[in-house]
């Protein structure tokens, strides 16, 4: 395929970079966690689900405002009538519509906000690891403890969305992802996303869509639990609910070829996807409750979440660095997880932290 073509538009004041390859009918992709249209194409597994799509359609992708090549000065804010106003802008840009638009994870509600005050410019309305609204991702505290990690401890806090995010990937898939976050990002700009992200709320919109939107989400999703899915496609008028199988919240990674197969059939594309690699996610126990944590471990992983270091925390309780070590190798073994930035993740994720 060639190589995408770059634009940049204007909404509301506000710079919006916008992308297309491929060829055919447009469609319109919304959404992913730190969009920059040059670096996720750079990104192989990426690259190749966008150039699977282009095969049959004008694949046109954008960087929400504030975000990636439409950095403008001002930050990312909770404000779906900006989100959507974006959207709207390339929709115009590139033809006016209708176009089928694939709006996944925190894109959902962008997509479903324009689609129910614009359904003259909305084809198909596929919806991805979405949500309606953004607190219920997960609780407050744990919501407050994320954006905190990812603020204060940006390192730490790239590497557990990395592991949150694409837990079936390889380590050096993990590592490049965790890379690509503080290029995209820095702390401050990618906490603002994150609580823009736990902000947005389409809920009274719902009713609003024209019916027959196809909602997708995967069993085991980490970032965004699959009951807000099915929630969503409950409220949605005459939606259909698809379960796929798989912990990856990003579609490119785990069984993509299925995934596709899916949103294949959900644009009305009769070729199936050509085979791409799969990961795996790596070996480990069965994760146990989380209760199962003994006062110790949570002591620890506390400090672990804080940036610690091992020697660190020993100093801090009195103990070994191997004892410290240990209690960490328990705490993952336990959750059945790979890493320590891992762990943080799912223990905030549960409300430990």
């Amino acid at each position: 395929m060639e190589e995408q073509a770059i634009r940049f538009t204007i909404a509301g004041g506000r710079r919006i970079a916008w992308a297309s390859s491929g060829s055919g009918p447009p469609l319109v992709l919304s959404g992913w966690w730190m969009a920059n249209l040059e670096l996720n194409w750079r990104e192989p597994r990426f690259r190749a689900f966008v150039e699977a799509q282009g095969r049959h359609r004008t694949v046109i992708r954008y960087d929400p405002p504030g975000t990636g090549l439409s950095v403008d000065g001002a930050a990312r804010v909770a404000d779906l009538d900006v989100e959507a106003g974006a959207l709207g802008a390339v929709v115009e840009v590139a033809g006016g519509g209708p176009v089928d638009l694939f709006a996944g994870s925190s894109g959902a509600p962008v997509g479903i906000a324009y689609a129910a005050d614009h359904p003259d410019r909305v084809g198909r309305l596929v919806l991805y690891g979405g949500y309606a609204c953004g607190s219920e991702i997960a609780d407050e505290r744990s919501r407050r403890a994320i954006v905190g990690l990812v603020r204060e401890h940006w390192g730490l806090g790239s590497r557990a969305l990395a592991d949150v995010f694409m837990p079936g990937a390889s380590a050096p898939e993990r590592e490049r992802f965790v890379e690509f976050q503080r290029q995209a990002a820095g702390a401050d700009e990618a906490a603002a996303s994150l609580e823009a992200i736990y902000g947005f709320d389409v809920s009274e919109r719902l009713a609003d869509v024209r019916p027959g939107a196809i909602v997708l989400h995967r069993r085991e999703d980490r970032a965004i639990p699959f009951g807000l899915g099915q929630n969503l496609a409950a409220a949605l008028p005459h939606a259909t609910f698809v379960a796929l199988d798989g912990d990856d919240h990003f579609p490119w990674f785990g069984d993509s070829d299925q995934f596709l197969a899916v949103a294949f059939e959900a644009l009305g594309i009769e070729e199936r996807p050509s085979p791409a690699p799969r990961t795996r996610p790596a070996p480990g126990t069965t994760p146990t409750a989380a209760g199962d944590l003994t006062a110790r471990e949570t002591e620890i992983l506390t400090l672990v979440a804080t940036g610690l270091s091992d020697r660190e925390i020993a100093e801090r309780l009195v103990l070994s660095p191997h004892t410290v070590h240990r209690h960490v190798a328990n705490v993952r073994t336990k959750l059945g997880l790979p890493t320590r930035a891992a762990a943080v993740a799912a223990a905030t994720q549960r409300g430990l932290l």
